[in-house]
């Protein structure tokens, strides 16, 4: 093919074996809207306080639906229901771990205040779209931003969008 370079196993960066496995870590978050603010986490992340939508790992056996109601409710107590799908992030951190972000549209149904939270999380806070995209705003990853604008400039997916299949 034109523009393609072939190139051998030799030839490729950062790889001490041949048969090193890489994956992607995938993840779930959810943007939550009411009365006009967003549910956030702060959090501490490698030393640092930092901000994020709740969000988290898919675990084994788990559908991503399940994963996103399953972590918002673990890291801010906030039962929710999944309206939309907001869209796939793709983001490779600065310490090279690349994750797959599954986002998501809920509305909430309940907060259980007497839930205790996930370790590492500081407090929850409903914030202004103004204060999470403003330059100085600690987001744990340029991430934050952009899946708050996409849902600011109304893009929504069914969640019909994905088909989850259990044998």
């Amino acid at each position: 093919m034109k523009g393609c370079k072939w190139v051998s196993m030799h030839t490729l960066p950062n790889y001490s074996h041949p048969f090193m496995i890489w994956y992607a870590h995938s993840c779930v978050a959810t943007i939550v809207e009411k009365d006009g603010h967003f549910l956030m986490v702060e959090e501490t992340e490698e030393g640092r306080t930092v901000f994020n939508q709740p969000a988290g790992h898919l675990e084994a056996d788990e559908s991503l639906f399940t994963a996103a109601i399953r972590e918002t409710l673990e890291e801010t107590g906030w039962l929710v229901e999944l309206t939309d799908f907001l869209g796939l992030y793709h983001h490779r951190a600065p310490n090279g771990v690349t994750y797959i972000r599954h986002c998501f549209v809920a509305r909430v149904l309940h907060h259980d205040t007497e839930r205790k939270l996930d370790d590492g999380i500081i407090a929850t806070h409903w914030l202004s779209a103004d204060t999470i995209l403003a330059e100085d705003f600690r987001a744990r990853s340029p991430i934050v931003g952009r899946v708050l604008q996409d849902y600011l400039r109304g893009i929504r997916y069914p969640l019909s969008l994905i088909t989850h299949h259990q044998p």
